[in-house]
């Protein structure tokens, strides 16, 4: 493969060969299934659908795991306040979030574990951190990770353990050893319903929220698998903690690579539910398509923070009804993309350093002008083929065009305008593609030797 990854772990770009030849084993972080899924939860699964189907189209086999924590603090408080069962809160979220992820073509991962289910994995672990020295019994019952007996704690974050302790105060201790372990069974309290806890051999209890991962990671992908994503607040403290005690347990490293997005921000503020400044993705797709929300993320790269906004959505559909304008005025032919062709091979390359998307789109731009310039159905097909690697453009261009149409009596006559001038200097190809965007959303031009006057479409 000629992919360039950048791994978080030696915050380097990396030429990207996976353990088994052709076959990539990836785990990303999942969600908290307690409500619906904001922006920034499409922000992430959006980023890493785009991985995998770029490694798909690479020629890779890839065997996708994307979590769901069902079992964590925030869960239960929601499932008491709302007197329901934590089963009956986290299928009915889990169903929330997939009428979410569809909506916004996020494919289906192969496997979909729920922590719940793997509670026996996470013992296991638990007990081989026990008799390797790295975890204890507290006397509240807990039983947590040594920090300081893991050598190289701090190594993603690049943070030494002094580092880590500035700011600590003695009063977050609760029968840990350090300010700095971390949980991993939690003992049952009174309060806490049936259904939230386990029997072991720690006593009775439910698991840490870092330990769910390392179990299900490992059981479906191997205690050494390619890629580790999710969010770049999950860098410090959950991925730092899942690298100590699933190596501290299996004495090999977890992940070989490890990919972060960045944040989805509300006026340059992260986006989370903990801040309360956030949008559910049901709320966006109230007033924008589904679509345009994917071009608004997948045009930016995976690692660069996004502003989310009304304007810049708008802007993302202006540029994605360009896209599908050149689509509707050439009928693309269906084509096997050939990767020697140059407007491919950018995007090729483009992709392949670090999945490249901005660059990669600007292609797509190109060749959406080749196509309004040519007239080729080849050209169209290849437009359509590279962007269905993203995930775009596999709708059919007049329905997307006609849907939202939001043009005024001013925004048109501009558009006229436009076309005039364009005319006037012999692009006859945009005089054309202005046309048949006007049409694609209703208006109908009629040109006379007085000029240009419009109707609505009957």
């Amino acid at each position: 493969m000629s992919l360039r990854i950048y791994n978080t772990l030696t915050r380097a770009p990396e030429e990207f060969s996976p353990l088994e030849p052709g076959h990539v084993r990836m785990y990303v972080c999942g969600i908290t299934v307690y409500d619906d899924c904001h922006m920034g939860h499409a922000r992430s699964n959006i980023a890493f659908d785009v991985v995998v189907r770029w490694l798909r189209a690479s020629g890779c086999r890839v065997t996708f795991v994307r979590n769901i924590t069902d079992i964590e603090d925030k869960i239960i408080r929601r499932a008491v306040e709302n007197n329901e069962t934590v089963r009956s809160l986290t299928d009915r979220m889990i169903a929330a979030m997939y009428r979410d992820f569809d909506a916004l073509g996020i494919e289906r991962p192969t496997h979909d574990p729920r922590a719940t289910d793997y509670v026996p994995q996470m013992l296991d672990i638990v007990g081989a951190l026990e008799t390797r020295g790295l975890a204890y019994r507290a006397s509240d019952g807990d039983v947590n990770f040594a920090v300081r007996r893991f050598p190289g704690y701090g190594k993603l974050s690049g943070k030494s353990l002094d580092e880590l302790h500035a700011g600590e105060r003695v009063a977050v201790l609760e029968g840990k050893e350090d300010p700095l372990d971390f949980v991993l069974w939690k003992a049952a309290k009174p309060a806490e319903p049936d259904d939230a806890q386990w029997d072991s051999p720690f006593g009775r209890g439910r698991p840490g929220w870092h330990i769910e991962c390392s179990a299900m990671a490992c059981a479906l992908l191997g205690n050494t698998f390619d890629i580790h994503g999710g969010g770049a607040d999950l860098q410090f403290p959950h991925h730092e903690n899942e690298i100590a005690q699933s190596e501290g347990a299996n004495g090999v490293p977890l992940a070989r690579v490890w990919m972060h997005n960045g944040f989805l921000n509300i006026d340059n503020e992260k986006m989370s539910k903990s801040l309360g400044n956030f949008f559910t993705i049901r709320e966006v797709l109230a007033k924008f398509d589904a679509e345009t929300v994917r071009f608004f993320i997948v045009r930016a790269h995976y690692r660069s923070p996004i502003n989310h906004s009304d304007v810049n959505l708008e802007d993302a559909r202006g540029s994605l009804k360009r896209l599908y304008t050149a689509l509707d005025l050439v009928p693309p032919a269906t084509v096997r993309i050939d990767w020697s062709d140059p407007h491919a091979a950018r995007f090729k390359a483009a992709m392949d350093n670090d999945f490249g998307t901005p660059e990669a789109v600007a292609v797509l731009f190109e060749l959406a002008a080749d196509v309004n310039r040519t007239g080729s159905a080849e050209r169209a097909g290849l437009l359509k083929a590279l962007g269905g690697t993203l995930g775009l453009l596999q709708g059919e261009p007049k329905a997307f065009l006609r849907a939202g149409a939001t043009l005024d009596d001013a925004a048109i006559q501009k558009m006229i305008e436009a076309r005039a001038a364009a005319k006037q200097a012999k692009n006859f190809a945009e005089a054309d593609r202005i046309r048949q965007e006007l049409l694609a959303q209703g208006i109908v031009l009629k040109d006379s030797a007085g000029g240009t006057t419009w109707e609505a479409a009957s």
